[in-house]
């Protein structure tokens, strides 16, 4: 492989846009996933158009769980709270070589 190859390759995150239940549209990058025996989960950080609201955003991860219904794959929150204790868990240690992570 040619060095010139690496340094011309495009960043091109994984981007998500969720709807809430009132309709409005809210967008995620993906920077991680975790696939267990039997569940596949996604952390996510909220993307801004104004840089104001990256700002004051809390920089939390954002965890789901991707559920599936008649085939069709969705994401839902994760209502087991040692399930998601365990899985945030996990994220945490996976990215924090990559990230700063403040464990409060």
């Amino acid at each position: 492989m040619n060095t010139n190859d690496i340094t011309n390759e495009e960043y091109n995150p994984d981007l998500i846009s969720l709807l809430d239940d009132d309709g409005k549209e809210y967008n995620f990058e993906v920077i991680d996933a975790i696939e267990t025996d039997t569940d596949r989960y996604l952390a996510m950080l909220p993307l801004y158009d104004d840089p104001k609201e990256k700002l004051d955003d809390s920089g939390e991860l954002v965890i789901v769980k991707v559920c599936e219904e008649n085939g069709e794959e969705y994401f839902c929150e994760i209502e087991d709270d040692d399930e998601y204790e365990t899985i945030a868990d996990a994220f945490v240690d996976r990215l924090e070589n990559f990230y700063e992570i403040d464990n409060q």
